[in-house]
């Protein structure tokens, strides 16, 4: 049975994925905030991603569905504005092998997006949020990434939202 997810929900997930992907964009591409949100949100980049669910040999592009712009721009622009405040937050919750700094450019593009979502909205549940951001991981990551994300995201969600 195919569990029913409104275009509303679906449209804030998309929102979601092209942040961490803008955010990718920003900090490796040395391009400007509002050159990357205008691409997206006018269909220049974001709108497809790779899908190697059957073998890594047997990649295809699937094409994805529209986002939530407003949602987008909300997040990309906060966690850009609030970039060094957020990564030193994270460094307090980050050790060792997963040291922000250590980490490839996906992954700290997810976490400032999450970190970002989770101080500064408060209108969507916390276990919603946590498990938006495990299953981006999924979708960038194949081993202890996801639950590493998990794990940091609910100790952080304790701390700024109990």
């Amino acid at each position: 049975m195919t569990k029913f997810v409104s275009p509303k929900i679906k449209m804030k997930s998309g929102a979601r994925l092209a942040a961490v992907q803008a955010n990718y964009m920003i900090a490796f591409g040395g391009l400007p905030v509002d050159e990357v949100i205008e691409d997206f949100v006018s269909g220049k980049v974001g709108r497809v991603a790779i899908d190697n669910q059957d073998s890594e040999d047997n990649e295809q592009f699937v094409e994805l569905g529209p986002i939530d712009s407003e949602y987008f721009e909300k997040l990309v622009r906060g966690a850009q504005s609030k970039k060094e405040d957020l990564e030193k937050s994270l460094n307090m919750f980050l050790h060792g092998e997963w040291g922000y700094e250590k980490m490839n450019g996906t992954m700290q593009a997810l976490l400032l997006s999450a970190v970002y979502e989770l101080t500064n909205t408060h209108d969507i549940d916390t276990k919603v949020l946590i498990q938006e951001y495990v299953d981006l991981a999924y979708a960038f990551f194949n081993k202890n990434e996801p639950k590493m994300v998990n794990a940091v995201l609910d100790q952080i969600a304790h701390a700024v939202r109990d």
